[in-house]
């Protein structure tokens, strides 16, 4: 079997063997490759893709540890049947300004369709949790902390406020990545007072509107919130590219609270 022909060219900031490793995940999930069939030896992977033994090895280690194949004893490496998988990032280019903006569009989905559910299905109790952390997040700016962790506690508070556990687990287990984008727009946004006024107001747009029990007003503000802070990352100056910016941004998924 020869899969040279459907192999991408490298990509600069992405190792190899990630990009093997795709590339034959790619074929397994679209059914090339069917559970239960043989991939092609570890010399045919280097002669087909024209790289390394170690770089086939690494490839094919990292479809094992995504359980999607398994070796068997004199046999060979076969595909192994579906099953419920945990979400994976390994892999994915993780750094610089475009994974930063494509992270901040996955939480524009995600919190526009909190907010909403927040609005419709919101307690007293659950109000005044967001409100406690809508506070606690302008103590951190007035105590000029970067109040990342009272950002995610903003953000969790509304997530609670919808109802749904399945997102709010969902949330939980972004919040490992998405905590580092955060940390890169919160440390943007100290630099410009006009940015960090934008986004207490934008806030305090989110919290009024599912305060009123508004659905379509409160998924628009959350929608708004998340694309004004892509536009603000796309209008960060050159310097904080050039210092903080450039650096916290080298891996964004390895950023750990």
């Amino acid at each position: 079997m020869c899969i040279r022909d459907s192999f991408s060219a490298i990509q600069p900031g992405l190792k190899l063997a990630d990009q093997v490793a795709r590339q034959l995940e790619a074929r397994i999930r679209a059914g090339n490759l069917q559970p239960g069939q043989k991939l092609p030896t570890e010399v045919e992977l280097v002669q087909q893709l024209e790289v390394s033994r170690t770089v086939v090895r690494e490839a094919v280690s990292q479809l094992k540890s995504r359980n999607l194949v398994e070796s068997r004893q004199g046999s060979g490496v076969f595909v192994k049947a579906a099953g419920i998988e945990p979400l994976d990032f390994e892999g994915l280019p993780a750094a610089g300004r475009n994974a930063l903006i494509q992270i901040t569009e996955v939480r524009r989905a995600l919190e526009a369709e909190v907010a909403e559910l927040a609005a419709r299905r919101r307690s007293e109790e659950d109000m005044q949790r967001i409100h406690d952390a809508e506070s606690a997040l302008a103590e951190a700016v007035r105590l000029g902390r970067d109040g990342v962790e009272e950002d995610m506690a903003f953000h969790r508070a509304i997530a609670q406020a919808s109802g749904n556990p399945f997102l709010i687990s969902t949330l939980d287990y972004l919040s490992q990545f998405l905590r580092g984008a955060m940390r890169i727009t919160r440390a943007n946004e100290a630099r410009r007072e006009d940015f960090g006024k934008a986004v207490e107001r934008e806030h305090h747009s989110i919290v009024l509107a599912i305060e009123a029990g508004d659905p379509k007003a409160a998924r628009k503000a959350a929608a708004t919130h998340m694309g004004n802070a892509i536009d603000r990352i796309h209008r960060a100056d050159a310097s904080f590219w050039e210092q903080d910016g450039e650096r916290l941004a080298r891996d964004i998924l390895a950023a750990k609270p």
